[in-house]
């Protein structure tokens, strides 16, 4: 499935396609600048509030670091972010972003099923402030990201569950 948008960055029109991906292999890692999980507790959808989401709620993740692989990334911004680790994770789809000068890069989407490890307390980065595992049906009543976003959640919820059954 591939879903165009645009929206608007400083006043600049930024085009966004999203389609879904079972591997990033074939994506250009110099372009790979983000990596998010939509991530699942049990039957609970984990959310995060704070700095990073525009003082909103929204998904675990964050930037690539220091060559780090796209799991290892999802590892460090899950444990960081709330306190978490990444049992198994698979990829859900990518954000291709292109700027008004043609520069192009992309945001991963990967699912996940994840386990406390202990009670989340702080954001090292200090942009998480507060995180809430939900049912993933009321996503919406947090964030709603439009068609990217709802195909984000369907299809990651379409992966959990064929993965627990």
């Amino acid at each position: 499935m591939i879903i165009n948008s645009t929206f608007k960055h400083k006043g600049q029109d930024i085009l966004v396609k999203y389609y879904d991906l079972d591997s990033f292999d074939s994506l250009d890692y110099s372009k790979c600048q983000q990596v998010y999980g939509v991530c699942f507790y049990k039957d609970q959808l984990v959310i995060v509030h704070g700095e990073g989401m525009n003082h909103g709620w929204g998904l675990v993740g964050g930037h690539i670091e220091n060559n780090e692989n796209f799991d290892q990334t999802l590892a460090r911004e899950v444990q960081e972010e709330t306190n978490m680790r990444v049992l198994q994770s698979f990829p859900v789809g990518v954000q291709e972003v292109t700027d008004p000068d043609g520069n192009t890069l992309y945001q991963l989407r990967f699912m996940s099923l994840v386990e406390p490890i202990g009670e989340f307390i702080s954001d090292p980065a200090g942009s998480v402030t507060e995180i809430k595992l939900i049912d993933p049906l009321d996503y919406k009543k947090y964030f709603d990201w439009g068609e990217i976003g709802d195909r984000i959640i369907s299809r990651a919820i379409e992966l959990k569950n064929q993965l627990c059954k």
